[in-house]
């Protein structure tokens, strides 16, 4: 089996244009990122800077594309920039924006592909993570006749249908396939632009939505009669100054196809971008029938969940077994951290990459002082303690960077999008992932997950600063 590496770019690129549903102009710059970065988007815009990552964890809304989101901090329609990232097998990207939206360009991936290999691809010094597909994932909807499966295979591969039974509208009954990411996408899917019915185009448009859409960045089919008066308000809608126009195929003012079967190739671009949200390739073949970005987010959604607890054990299994690596004892721990019984919340370090992540094990114990008092009849761990124990395994990677940390603290003054899903109990073992973000001086934000078996069951991205004792 071939073990590929990570990529990047090697120098940043730049687009701009208007956003599709805002219509506010933006310039986009995608930027090199160290190994398991991942993609993460930051909107320079505002005054409050956040970088959001491409994440399932942090979609926020998928009803007219896929929006993603931290606490307010939004931004709209990225899958065709994430369609252009993951096609062309990108794995570490910061990607600025100027505004809320990414360019909708000419509404297919293609100008975003041209400025990623303007950049340069490199290779990292990094083994590219991939999820395996070991059983059959599926996922239906009866109402909107949606089938997706996902089945082992021994790469990736999509399969995609498309149907639309109105006699009226050329689109029809569409078929496609790729094989290779590789050997298919810059040519065959990334150049396919988004389409749309002149009905929900019309509704969208009166409703204040696609404020950036027009006949130059997405092909329109007519699916009902036009009269003349009707002509005259679609001109101005889309600011024609030409006459209105029905080509042979449906098509509003005869735009050229650029296949003959482009709206499912553009069917496979947004899946491309959608299945990039678990934030790991998979090596698996994707067979979906009349799927759209809600049903491609659900189907994301159910991966995660399946392969998710498999997904983690392997790192933290992987984490004891790398020796390139810092492993760090108890012993060595107290000498890092200032805190000591019954505060001290960690037990060991397994994996620590400096000025980057850190992975560490907390023991919970029945004899914890807390239990006493917490829910004695039932013994529940309180989540302001597994917040205390992420924190204490983000100060000793943020101490253990510095020349010395002996007369250094490590204060928290924020937590952000805290969540708790699962209960923790004596007998658990805690294992505490935290990932640097970024830092500017002495000020650093972190994102911070806990598991347990390989479930999560708390996450928080938390922000500290590094003050003298």
């Amino acid at each position: 089996m071939i073990v590929k590496n990570q990529h990047t770019i090697k120098e940043k690129a730049c687009v701009f244009g208007i956003g599709l549903h805002t219509g506010i102009e933006s310039k986009l710059t995608f930027k090199p990122a160290k190994p398991n970065t991942g993609i993460r988007f930051l909107r320079t815009d505002l005054k409050k800077q956040i970088e959001i990552p491409a994440d399932i964890d942090h979609v926020v809304d998928i009803s007219r594309g896929t929006k993603l989101g931290i606490n307010g901090n939004e931004i709209h329609t990225v899958e065709h920039v994430l369609a252009a990232v993951s096609g062309l097998e990108i794995d570490n990207l910061l990607i600025e924006l100027s505004g809320p939206e990414p360019p909708v360009m000419d509404g297919s991936a293609k100008p975003f592909v041209d400025a990623l290999l303007s950049a340069r691809i490199v290779e990292q010094d990094a083994v590219r993570k991939k999820l395996i597909i070991d059983r059959t994932v599926t996922f239906n909807d009866p109402v909107e006749e949606v089938d997706i499966h996902v089945t082992p295979s021994d790469r990736f591969r999509i399969t995609f249908m498309v149907q639309y039974n109105d006699d009226d509208l050329n689109i029809g009954t569409q078929y496609y396939a790729i094989y290779s990411l590789s050997d298919n996408f810059i040519n065959e899917i990334a150049p396919a632009r988004t389409f749309s019915l002149l009905s929900e185009v019309e509704t969208l448009k009166n409703n204040g939505l696609i404020k950036g859409g027009n006949l130059d960045n997405a092909i329109i089919f007519v699916d009902k009669p036009i009269e003349d008066s009707e002509k005259r308000k679609l001109k101005k809608l889309f600011n024609i100054k030409d006459t209105i126009t029905i080509g042979e195929k449906g098509i509003l003012n005869n735009r050229k196809l650029r296949y003959k079967n482009e709206p499912v190739r553009h069917k496979i671009l947004d899946l491309i971008g959608d299945l990039s949200l678990l934030g790991v390739p998979i090596q698996g073949h994707v067979v979906a029938a009349r799927s759209g970005h809600r049903s491609n987010v659900e189907l994301v959604k159910k991966i995660r969940k399946i392969f998710n607890k498999q997904f983690i054990q392997k790192e933290f299994s992987e984490a004891r077994k790398e020796q390139k690596f810092v492993s760090i004892d108890i012993e060595t721990i107290t000498k890092i951290l200032p805190h000591r019984y019954p505060f001290l919340m960690v037990d060991r370090i397994t994996k620590l990459t400096p000025k980057s992540r850190i992975i560490a094990i907390k023991n919970v114990s029945i004899n914890e002082p807390y239990f006493t008092g917490h829910f004695p009849e039932r013994p529940i761990m309180p989540g302001v303690m597994i917040l205390e124990a992420l924190g204490q395994a983000g100060g000793i990677l943020l101490l253990n960077s510095l020349a010395n940390p002996d007369g250094k603290l490590v204060m928290f003054t924020n937590m952000d999008n805290v969540k708790f899903r699962k209960v923790v109990i004596p007998g658990d073992q805690l294992q505490l992932k935290v990932s640097m973000i970024r830092q500017r001086k002495n000020f650093i934000v972190m994102e911070a997950a806990a598991y347990v078996d390989g479930e999560l069951v708390a996450s928080a991205k938390l922000s500290a600063a590094i003050t003298e004792k």
